[in-house]
């Protein structure tokens, strides 16, 4: 089906909206003795990459993610070797996509959607981890905070995203599995649509924006975006 013009750009985050972190479970139940660990590890990797950018810093995704795996073992006094450093290297770059990935993008694609994605993650050669996931021939561009130097939810990366497109952020529909980019990404003008995944929850509290969308899966999230298209 051809673009429709006067859809918004559904913009998607990367990292556990589109490709699941779960899958590296394994390394912090095998470190950590404790499953859960992984979703410290990834709340002190959003906290210090958004702590970089409200302090005039920049270091890449990747890197930062690495040392709050060694900042997490260290406060847990476990001893980290290389080769547990190149195993989550390797997981980060082959997460698997949600099974309910393909069939949303696919509604949205057949519906006239233009659909791309933006991610805290540095670009990388290909295959990248889109390429690697199956579902990079959804998106006419993909996009990385690396360019500004800024990481969501600065209001310049999703500018950004606007300025490559020559839209509006009015004219741009974020979706993401994280509030704070959903936030974020409305703050700065943009729609904002929120996937509910597991370990993710609204923010009751003042002055939170309301997503313009939401679900608890990205097939039924995709659905309510059509049907909103079309009234």
């Amino acid at each position: 089906m051809s673009v429709n013009s006067t859809h918004p750009i559904i913009v998607f985050d990367v990292n556990e909206t589109l490709l699941d972190i779960e899958t590296l479970t394994p390394l912090f139940t095998r470190l950590f003795d404790d499953k859960l660990m992984l979703r410290e590890w990834f709340a002190q990797l959003v906290l210090y990459s958004q702590t970089m950018t409200l302090s005039g810093l920049y270091a890449p995704f990747g890197e930062l993610g690495v040392g709050a795996l060694q900042m997490t073992a260290d406060i847990h006094k476990i001893t980290l070797t290389d080769d547990d450093i190149t195993e989550l290297k390797t997981l980060m770059g082959k997460m698997p996509a949600h099974p309910d990935v393909i069939p949303a993008l696919t509604k949205l694609r057949d519906a006239g959607f233009r659909l791309a994605t933006l991610t805290n993650s540095a670009s990388s050669t290909s295959p990248s981890p889109l390429e690697k996931a199956g579902i990079s021939q959804f998106f006419e561009q993909q996009f990385s905070v690396e360019t500004v130097g800024k990481f969501k939810p600065a209001p310049e990366t999703y500018q950004m995203v606007a300025k490559e497109m020559s839209v509006e952020t009015s004219d741009l529909c974020l979706v993401a599995s994280h509030l704070w980019d959903t936030i974020g990404a409305q703050a700065a003008g943009c729609q904002g649509a929120f996937l509910k995944r597991p370990h993710n929850a609204m923010l009751p509290a003042s002055n939170v924006p309301t997503p313009n969308f939401m679900a608890s899966d990205l097939v039924t999230l995709a659905k309510k975006i059509i049907l909103d298209a079309k009234n």
